[in-house]
């Protein structure tokens, strides 16, 4: 704003107002009564600026950041547009700031204003934010995707590296039981051969006897017959010495020739993790045979051992255990593969495993103890031990680490029960037994609770 604009709005009394406003250090943001001085603001008020209309000069137009043909004049009182609001955020024209409706509001000389956003270069901005997105395409999109595609390279390495390895030991292990088997093969069918020689030698030898007695006790006279006695007996004895054929061990394949340790291993993890996992999602304890020294969560999956205090008398069921803290679960299983999961983390005495639905339930006998009898298969753990238990036999188990959880796998057409831990999917015992009838899952706690998983 030039001198004599600012003489033509304001007759300043003050020369120090009138240099703050030629000089441009006056404070945006105080009203514009620290600006005018006492005697311009008397004529302000008294309509002495409306003398001077919108008449403005093109050199302050543009001065003032306004270019030429642009100044504009307030509906209300006729003057120049050359101040700026802060309170309602619009151009006003100074009477407005002294008599009008932005009285006693933050006001600004337009030129200042203008001047303070046009140092704010728009253009410099968005070229700087070009810059920006430039360099993010060409440096931190660039090495992105030269460390994917180095990443990607070595996954498919390492994939490979695995997978070839596994491969190989697989194969290995795959020969080494092939040729087991073949050997023991071999091995029992010598032995047949050598049983079929010796025992069809054996009755080819017996007929032979039989046949000669047979002839002598029917076509020897008596007289001589009498003194054939001893012939007769030797040739009894000579029967007798064939002895009586019995089968052994060593005319059947031995299990353990296919048995191995990978490959249960391998076979585990592909059944347990593999596209076709297995899972019992709505196995569940049934609520019948809970035993009166457990209790049951309302979802039916969770034992939790009582003490005395708290313990209730359910009503009689013969499907229930009266003696011992055992639960049986809910679904039958006499086919195909299954798999669940037992959280007994929290439990320092417990028993998971399996039992055919005709275990004895009454009773504190052995015929209801889980693991003690022939119908039940357990994992059992009790003062820090963890054994495998089944028909009262107890088989200890080396654990490296406590299981938080243990899972159980039970394939009907193998015929094979294993336990494992779900975290490290390692086989802690795997059992294979001719299962005769129909299992079910089997719990016992004595300790706090366990809980089956989904």
């Amino acid at each position: 704003m030039t001198e004599r604009q600012v003489m033509c709005d304001f007759t300043c009394s003050s020369p120090s107002a009138l240099n703050a406003v030629k000089t441009g250090e006056m404070d945006c943001d105080q009203p514009i009564f620290s600006v005018l001085s006492g005697g311009a603001e008397q004529q302000l008020q008294a309509g002495d600026v409306s003398s001077c209309g919108g008449a403005t000069s093109p050199a302050a137009t543009t001065e003032s950041g306004i270019f030429p043909g642009e100044s504009e004049l307030c509906v209300e009182h006729e003057c120049e547009l050359d101040w700026f609001c802060g309170t309602e955020k619009r151009v006003i024209c100074s009477r407005c700031a002294v008599v009008g409706s932005c009285r006693g509001h933050s006001v600004t000389p337009l030129a200042t204003r203008v001047t303070a956003v046009r140092l704010v270069d728009v253009c410099e901005k968005i070229q700087l934010q070009a810059l920006r997105i430039e360099r993010f395409i060409n440096q931190t999109l660039t090495a992105k995707e030269q460390k994917l595609q180095a990443s990607a390279s070595r996954a498919r390495e390492q994939l490979l590296a695995q997978v070839g390895a596994a491969r190989e030991a697989l194969e290995e292990e795959e020969q080494r039981l092939l040729e087991e088997v073949q050997r023991e093969e071999e091995r029992v069918e010598q032995c047949l051969l050598t049983q079929r020689a010796h025992w069809s030698q054996a009755l080819a030898s017996l007929s032979q006897t039989r046949s000669g007695l047979v002839h002598t006790l029917t076509h020897t006279p008596d007289a001589r017959l009498v003194t054939s006695i001893q012939e007769i007996s030797e040739r009894v004895e000579e029967a007798e010495g064939v002895g009586e054929p019995c089968d052994t061990d060593q005319l059947n394949l031995k299990p353990g020739c296919s048995d191995s340790k990978l490959l249960r291993g391998l076979w585990a993890t592909a059944v347990l993790l593999g596209p076709n996992a297995y899972g019992s999602s709505f196995l569940k304890f049934d609520e019948r045979t809970v035993s009166p020294l457990l209790s049951l969560s309302d979802d039916f999956c969770t034992l939790t051992f009582q003490h005395k205090k708290s313990r209730q008398s359910p009503p009689y069921d013969p499907a229930r255990f009266d003696c011992w803290p055992n639960a049986l679960g809910s679904l039958s299983m006499s086919s195909g593969t299954h798999s669940w999961v037992v959280d007994v983390g929290q439990s320092a005495a417990f028993k998971v495993g399996v039992c055919y639905t005709s275990v004895e339930r009454k009773g504190s006998g052995n015929e209801a103890r889980l693991g003690l009898n022939s119908q039940s298969w357990v994992l059992s753990h009790y003062d820090g031990d963890y054994s495998f238990c089944h028909a009262g036999k107890k088989v200890p188990l080396q654990v490296v680490r406590r299981p938080q959880r243990i899972g159980l796998l039970l394939d009907w057409t193998s015929q094979t029960l294993m336990f494992y831990e779900p975290d490290s999917s390692g086989v802690l015992y795997s059992v294979t037994h001719e299962f005769s009838a129909p299992l079910l899952a089997a719990c016992a706690v004595a300790d706090r609770s366990i809980t089956i998983l989904h």
